[in-house]
């Protein structure tokens, strides 16, 4: 497969009334000077073509297949339109627009599975927007592993989901659920399995030969010996154990507090965090505009942005897209490594 033969990444349009088209419209703009790898926007031609022009952008807008993407992107943004039921006002979310939203995630998707784009990017979602529509899934993450195990015929999907920064890699064991959840939820059982995908993902997509695992403890300084809270001891050190034993490079559990300074992080290649907060709070802190939401776990690559949809900001003209920049180059950089891992480039 040569570089004109690569498949473009499909980029979804995520909540239509937000930045994800201002963003996506900055970044083609820019295509030559940033060295943008081409990208399928999938979603609605006409609400990049309404945001283009309240930007003051003078952007051609063309329908594409995934075949047809890579030829047009020098010259016009690619498009597989997938129609709002009603027009988009940027910063007014919309729940009749939520099929269009689900939509849009679900052919990107399906086009990756199918080989016809090399991976996806998802641009952000209001998930309260689509619970008004019936959404049923805690968020992105968990749909996509829901379109996954259906595709593939298995009953479940365990996704994970990884902050990659430049300074920082984290990971939540567990993500969406009320943090008076979290001790219930957490399970010898589930922290082996996310740190086994994590670390099997790191090594096949990441290119990491050996990673190294830093477990964060739940507690404050990892539970003080039991005085703290007992769920180290009793499931988090367990765990790091089973890990061990089978040849992962794990630590833990470590007091989470002293696990993100300069000095700690050279130490390790991913944090694997307790809960959702305790991984994201450092990898926005330290790289807020240029760190990525990745989705390990999963037969395919999925990146995003790691901001939400920030509607205030739409039409505006002043939503950075360094985030989604990030995105589309490690999409397109995972999606490299892994055609030259199963030898098809």
């Amino acid at each position: 497969m040569t570089p004109t033969t690569v498949p473009p990444l499909a980029l979804s349009m995520g909540d239509p009334a937000g930045i994800g088209p201002d963003i996506a419209l900055a970044l083609w703009s820019d295509r030559r000077s940033l060295s943008l790898p081409p990208f399928l926007f999938i979603g609605d031609a006409q609400v990049l073509a309404a945001r283009a022009a309240a930007l003051g952008l003078d952007i051609a807008v063309a329908n594409a297949t995934p075949e047809t993407a890579n030829a047009l992107f020098d010259t016009a943004l690619p498009v597989l339109s997938v129609e709002c039921a009603v027009a988009a006002v940027p910063g007014t979310p919309d729940s009749r627009n939520a099929a269009a939203v689900t939509g849009a995630i679900e052919t990107a998707v399906a086009l990756t599975m199918a080989g016809r784009t090399s991976a996806v990017v998802t641009n952000p979602i209001a998930k309260a927007v689509l619970y008004e529509a019936g959404f049923g899934f805690p968020g992105h993450t968990e749909f996509l592993a829901d379109l996954a195990a259906r595709a593939t015929g298995v009953d479940s999907l365990l996704p994970v989901m990884l902050l990659a920064g430049p300074k920082l890699r984290s990971v939540p064991v567990t993500i969406h659920i009320p943090l008076k959840d979290v001790p219930g939820a957490l399970t010898e059982a589930l922290i082996v399995e996310t740190a086994v995908i994590t670390e099997r993902d790191l090594r096949q997509r990441f290119g990491i030969a050996r990673p190294r695992l830093a477990i964060a403890g739940l507690n404050p300084h990892a539970g003080e010996g039991g005085a703290l809270g007992l769920e180290d001891d009793a499931v988090v050190r367990p765990a790091v154990a089973r890990l061990q034993a089978a040849g992962i490079d794990a630590v833990g559990p470590l007091p989470a507090d002293t696990m993100f300074h300069d000095a700690a992080r050279a130490t390790y290649d991913v944090a694997l965090c307790m809960y959702h907060d305790q991984a994201l709070i450092p990898a926005k802190a330290l790289g807020f505009d240029d760190s990525v939401n990745a989705t390990l776990g999963l037969p395919f690559i999925r990146t995003s942005p790691d901001h939400g949809t920030a509607f205030a900001l739409a039409g505006k003209g002043v939503a950075k897209p360094d985030s989604l920049l990030a995105a589309l180059r490690l999409a397109h950089t995972l999606a490299a490594h892994e055609r030259a891992s199963k030898g098809t480039l």
